[in-house]
């Protein structure tokens, strides 16, 4: 299995990015997919995560509207919205795949992440 992400970049903030994570090597209509990110310094934190089918989506509690994650199971692809993005966004973004439920725990497979770099 291969999570590849991409997308990552440095932006000013209030700017806008989307992250795009291509799995292989797994029956992408089968998993609910999600996204971490990583500060230095902290711990890993949840993001968003999406059902199997797209119509069941979590966010974690500070992302407010700001960042939404949505699927393309014709392309293996999942996505995720950054908008309106403040410098303590910046982290490593991280892709992740989950056989079950998208919940906030418990993922088989993950990405090697995206760096995302926001200046005041």
């Amino acid at each position: 299995v291969q999570l590849v992400e991409s997308g990552g970049g440095s932006v000013q903030a209030g700017g806008s990015l989307r992250l795009s994570c291509v799995a292989s090597g797994l029956t992408f209509s089968s998993y609910s997919m999600g996204w971490f990110r990583q500060a230095p310094g902290k711990e890993r934190e949840f993001v968003a995560a999406i059902g199997w089918m797209g119509g069941s989506t979590v966010y974690g509690d500070f992302v407010k509207g700001r960042f939404t994650i949505s699927r393309d199971n014709a392309k293996n692809t999942v996505y995720l919205r950054l908008n309106s993005l403040k410098p303590e966004d910046t982290a490593v973004y991280y892709c992740a795949a989950r056989y079950g439920r998208p919940l906030n725990y418990e993922y088989d497979y993950w990405g090697q992440g995206t760096q995302v770099t926001v200046s005041s």
